[in-house]
């Protein structure tokens, strides 16, 4: 038989060793979960440590990997909820907003129009009546003109209001493009909140994704309970405008009596030296929405309520070309320059953006109070004592079906039998160290993935060998008939296993949560068990081949 060539051989070295070693820092993980927790904390510090710091970041050697397979919700504990956003809420926000632009737009036209009243209206509708029915054509082509267009994909040419006239009376509506953005925004805008929120706790690898139209699923390993996550999610960030004094690199720079060092939050390795005392604060913001500026690049709107307005209004007359720094959660988020006097409480953010950030800033700009109220329609708490018994129970059914498929192998094929078993442990370390390079979670589905995987893994191994089989029965030599084993039982085993990955991929595609980590454990399972049963356990039985010479052959 033709051996593999060295280079090769080398390769499979390369990648068996590499996942190995990425491996092992998950048999001692709790040593290494304290370690990791220690790093962090010293480095958000500065590099300063406390004595049980050092401590824990002994635990591990820091040149050794300590990536580490993130537990999910029902093998760590936690809590889950399944939370649905008001959306209808925003619509009367809008509306409410609206009048006053509409009553400024109307007074002008006060001797065709008269008097202007806003009439009673169901919630995210807003009913416009003029005492003067003559004048009702000017005041559609007024309060159409405030219309604005539709910043979004599949709202291209649109306008965000309706205008339409019921009677003596001017109806005001967002349009359906809107509404469908305006439910992406508030839903997208909730889901940062939140995932800032939770983040601060310093919980792994959280659950937060969209489900539906308006509802929003929250899985976070490693908390109390759920009423304290509901807690959690119901505080308020802290959102303000600054001052820029200057900008560094220098972590350690000091910002002077008075000043703040903050990092910023889209540029690695630069800090903002900006005043204490904001200009104005989150809570004098009222709306921020993506837009186009006068060029028609992508840019942000944003408006203040009278205090705010006032506040903002002098404050940019009195500092034109001067940045401000925006900062949410002591995080600069962005530090625009002033390009001329604000008044009125209405402005706009301009910078090289894309759509996409422009969205996402306005999202953060939002980002100082849930957007709508949410209504928790599940809550759940997985204690840790039942996350352990999942991991247990695991653990037993990995143990004994891994032992029953080294028995079977060993039975039935001895020698072969015995490298298929090899490869197999070989196959559970690359595993959990691609696990651990992506950082995936691993849940309970995600167990029973590998040891579905355990059982599929040899299936490629039984091909080859009954293909060898059939070769010695006629009469091929030991060397052929290996040779020939691995060849044409390649393209049955290749084949098998595209289609089970291809429903893996599926599964991922449209599955969520617990079905994704069985997704990711069984398409990562494939991959390695076709590897190692095609190449690693073939290296076996040629350096075993090699050595021994045999005239003679069973299988």
């Amino acid at each position: 038989m033709n051996p593999m060539p060295l280079w090769k051989r080398l390769i499979l070295l390369v990648i068996c060793a590499l996942g190995i070693i990425m491996a092992m820092p998950n048999l001692n993980y709790t040593n290494v979960e304290r370690h990791n927790d220690a790093a962090a904390a010293i480095t958000a510090a500065g590099g300063v440590a406390t004595p049980e710091q050092e401590a824990d970041a002994a635990l591990w050697p820091n040149f050794m990997p300590s990536a580490l397979v993130n537990l999910g919700l029902d093998l760590r504990g936690g809590a889950h909820l399944l939370a649905e956003v008001k959306v209808a809420d925003v619509y009367k926000a809008r509306m409410d907003a609206l009048w006053p632009e509409v009553r400024d737009a109307l007074r002008p036209l006060r001797d065709q129009v008269g008097n202007v009243r806003r009439q009673p209206s169901p919630d995210g509708t807003l009913r416009v009546a003029i005492s003067n029915a003559a004048g009702l054509t000017a005041a559609l082509d007024a309060v159409n003109a405030l219309a604005t267009p539709v910043v979004s994909l599949t709202g291209v040419g649109q306008n965000d209001i309706d205008v339409t006239v019921e009677g003596e009376e001017i109806v005001i509506q967002l349009s359906e493009a809107e509404r469908t953005a305006t439910d992406n925004r508030t839903i997208l805008q909730s889901l940062e909140i939140i995932r800032r929120r939770v983040d601060e706790v310093g919980t792994r690898e959280p659950t937060i994704q969209r489900q539906g139209t308006d509802r929003i699923l929250i899985q976070v390993p490693g908390i109390g309970s759920a009423a304290e996550l509901k807690a959690l999610i119901g505080t308020t960030a802290k959102l303000t405008f600054n001052a820029v004094v200057g900008r560094t690199a220098d972590a350690g720079a000091n910002p002077g009596a008075r000043n703040l060092l903050l990092p910023s939050m889209n540029e690695s390795g630069t800090y903002y030296i900006v005043e204490e005392t904001p200009v104005v604060t989150g809570e004098e913001l009222t709306d921020a929405q993506p837009a186009f500026d006068q060029n028609n690049r992508p840019a942000v709107n944003f408006r203040f309520n009278p205090s705010g307005a006032r506040k903002f209004g002098d404050y940019t007359a009195a500092n034109i070309g001067a940045p401000f720094a925006i900062v949410l959660d002591n995080e600069v988020i962005s530090a625009p320059v002033i390009q001329s006097h604000i008044p009125g409480g209405s402005g706009i953010i301009t910078g090289s953006f894309t759509v996409e950030e422009s969205t996402q800033l306005a999202i953060l700009l939002r980002a100082g109070a849930l957007p709508a109220e949410m209504t928790f329609l599940e809550e759940r708490t997985v204690g840790p004592e039942l996350g352990q018994d999942s991991i247990d129970a695991g653990k037993i059914a990995a143990v004994v079906s891994m032992c029953a498929v080294v028995f079977f192998m060993w039975a039935s094929y001895g020698l072969f039998g015995l490298f298929a078993n090899f490869a197999l442990a070989i196959n559970m370390a690359l595993i959990f160290g691609a696990l651990s390079i992506i950082g995936g979670t691993l849940t309970l589905p995600g167990i029973a993935g590998i040891v579905l995987t355990i059982g599929m893994a040899v299936d490629a191994n039984v091909l080859v060998f009954e293909r060898i089989r059939e070769e010695l029965r006629i009469a091929k030599s030991p060397g052929r008939a290996i040779e020939l084993g691995y060849e044409r039982a390649k393209s049955a085993i290749v084949d098998a296993n595209i289609t089970t990955f291809i429903t893996a991929v599926v599964l991922f595609a449209v599955g969520a949560g617990p079905v994704r980590g069985f997704a990711i454990t069984l398409g990562i399972g494939i991959i390695t068990s076709v590897f190692t049963a095609l190449f690693v356990t073939r290296v076996f039985v040629e350096m075993w081949f090699s050595w021994k010479r045999p005239k003679s052959l069973t299988v």
